[in-house]
């Protein structure tokens, strides 16, 4: 900070975060410490380069007043990061009720008698500010993904558990399933093949029936074994369903 007689300036340097092709802005910040009327103005070594606003105005008593520095994008960065370009500032009482349109050349003329205060100030080139660097979880040097173990292992090992152990009853009971329709299916093969059975000895006990009537009395003894085995295999048939 650079303190007159007239105005405090805050900084008396202006910093720069340099980056080639982009506009970069900085402030100045100027305090009237009287309790006059002071009339500012802004010059620099390379108006081209550099745009002031206000570059001139009128700072109340006991007020302060911002500058705005604006220095134009630049295609080629300087030499070493060094600048050499450099601003004045002038200051001069000026009468009440001042405006910034009365301001003239003449007010900051030292040959004319006015007491006219001045601050020189440098232009410094710094560094842009580095974004942080994103850090992905697990991808520190040396670390191992599964070497890493969050607040809530305990409860995520909890949880595996449990889906674990349901998904092996749910395998279980595909299981019995499997089994009780394998079940099923050769229960209803053999019903079926005894059907089918029980049809032929049907059709044999017709062509015996037809054979007796031809041949007489003997059939009957036949005809009591074929029924006896008949019974058996019903009985059978009834006990596997």
């Amino acid at each position: 900070m650079s303190t007159g007689d007239f105005l405090s300036i805050d900084p008396v340097e202006l910093k720069f975060p340099f980056e080639l092709k982009k506009q970069i802005s900085c402030s100045l910040q100027l305090s009237n410490k009287t309790d006059n009327y002071v009339a500012f103005k802004v010059k620099t070594t390379n108006p081209k380069k550099y745009c002031v606003r206000p570059n001139s105005g009128i700072v109340l008593p006991r007020s302060t007043c911002d500058v705005i520095v604006t220095m134009q994008a630049q295609k080629d960065a300087p030499p070493d990061m060094q600048c050499r370009d450099k601003f004045l500032l002038q200051s001069v009482k000026a009468n009440d009720g001042t405006t910034p349109k009365d301001i003239t050349a003449e007010m900051f003329n030292k040959e004319a008698g006015h007491v006219v205060e001045e601050c020189k100030l440098r232009v410094v080139y710094v560094s842009p500010p580095q974004p942080p660097s994103p850090v992905h979880e697990g991808s520190e040097e040396g670390s191992s993904p599964r070497g890493s173990v969050s607040d809530n292992g305990h409860a995520n090992a909890a949880e595996f558990s449990t889906a674990t152990i349901a998904f092996t009853e749910r395998l279980e009971a595909q299981d019995k399933s499997s089994e009780a329709r394998a079940l099923i299916t050769k229960l209803m093969d053999e019903k079926n093949k005894a059907i089918q059975q029980n049809n032929k000895l049907r059709q044999e006990l017709e062509l015996l029936k037809r054979e007796g009537s031809k041949s007489g009395g003997g059939v009957s003894f036949m005809f009591v074994i074929f029924f006896g085995l008949l019974g058996i295999i019903m009985g059978y048939i009834m006990k596997k369903s």
